[in-house]
């Protein structure tokens, strides 16, 4: 495989894929999105009732492989409208309020998008010595009106999702920055892969799903609901983990992980062992620079979705080294990027029809 294997369409269809807003439970539009770009990889496409969509390779195939990321991205929703026109909100998804201030949003309305910003008092009028820091419930959205019946008047009302117009960029030639990194990287990179399949011609001798779950954010349900249509015999979910090389963060309590250095492949109960051996040896005969993270109780990913559905899925997860998660800045390297399309595609490639993973064979 080539060393570098993002090419102008890839690079094209990741900036489209990021700057289309997905919010948690209002996913469509990215999703219709990700699947123009799929359509020439695959043979058909699964969507449920509500939004998360597969690309399927082989339907035919008794044995199912997924490859997972979700496609959902935090945002907040409209939840008061006060008499002098200022909008208070609520999390969709776990949106941090302390990042708010300053921030211009998107309110997502039947009449097309209202602008709004976060509001804060100037430096001047602040108490210094009793400061208020942002909290959930002092933040506000300006959208320039003078009165609640201005705010309607635009469309806005209780329950509009509101969301960033944060757009992709690149940092220094390698760096991807963007809000929403987490986890539309994840739907791009298992894009890549069945991208890779198609283009080098390679035949699997198994079903696989190429899965964009929706509602991660709020409690994996996305990945909840299509595991127990897919029933698959195996899972390889991507998401990404927190770079904890930066300021404020203990590495010692959150382990070690660095942006550049490689995929992180988790140790946790909800992670096939079998499985999971597969994706190491993998990367040491690849020669892919891998990192490592354990995992205490939950993953907190989709993983531990799909590996508990049915009477048990055999389930790995690889993240992507991911700054400053939550904001709207978030960071990655492209080098991880391409190391995690490469792990998940050669994995493929050495997964055997009606493998087990047993420990007991």
């Amino acid at each position: 495989m080539a060393k570098t294997i993002l090419n102008k369409k890839s690079l094209s269809f990741l900036e489209e894929y990021l700057n289309t807003a997905s919010p948690t439970g209002y996913e469509w539009d990215g999703q219709k999105v990700w699947m123009d770009y799929l359509k020439p990889y695959v043979d058909e496409f699964i969507t449920d009732t509500y939004g998360t969509a597969v690309g399927v390779i082989n339907p035919k195939a008794k044995y199912k492989v997924v490859i997972e990321g979700h496609a959902d991205e935090i945002s907040w929703y409209v939840n008061y409208i006060s008499d002098n026109g200022l909008i208070y909100v609520v999390r969709n998804g776990g949106s941090d309020h302390q990042i708010a201030p300053s921030k211009i949003v998107n309110i997502h309305t039947k009449k097309g998008i209202v602008k709004g910003v976060f509001g804060w008092p100037a430096i001047h009028t602040r108490n210094k010595a009793k400061e208020e820091p942002p909290k959930p419930d002092n933040i506000f959205i300006d959208v320039g009106a003078s009165n609640k019946e201005d705010v309607e008047k635009m469309g806005v009302h209780i329950g509009c999702v509101i969301t960033y117009p944060d757009e992709f960029h690149v940092l220094n030639k390698d760096k991807f920055v963007c809000r929403a990194l987490d986890n539309r990287m994840g739907g791009f990179m298992i894009a890549e892969v069945a991208r890779l399949l198609k283009e080098n011609k390679k035949k699997l001798p198994f079903g696989l799903y190429i899965t964009n779950s929706v509602q991660e954010e709020i409690g994996l349900r996305g990945a909840q609901m299509i595991a127990e249509r897919i029933k698959p015999n195996a899972a390889i979910v991507t998401d990404v983990t927190h770079d904890t090389t930066t300021p404020m963060i203990d590495a010692k309590k959150q382990g070690l992980v660095e942006i550049g250095a490689g995929p992180v492949i988790a140790y946790a109960p909800a992670v096939q062992q079998k499985l999971r051996d597969l994706i190491t040896e993998t990367a040491d005969k690849n020669k892919i620079p891998f990192q490592r993270a354990a995992l205490s109780r939950a993953t907190g990913t989709d993983t531990d979705a799909f590996a508990y559905s049915g009477s048990g899925v055999a389930s790995a997860l690889i993240s992507l080294p991911l700054r400053y998660m939550h904001t709207t800045v978030e960071m990655v390297h492209r080098d991880d990027v391409e190391n995690v399309i490469k792990l998940i595609y050669e994995t493929l490639l050495k997964i055997e029809d009606g493998a087990t993973f047993s420990y007991f064979d």
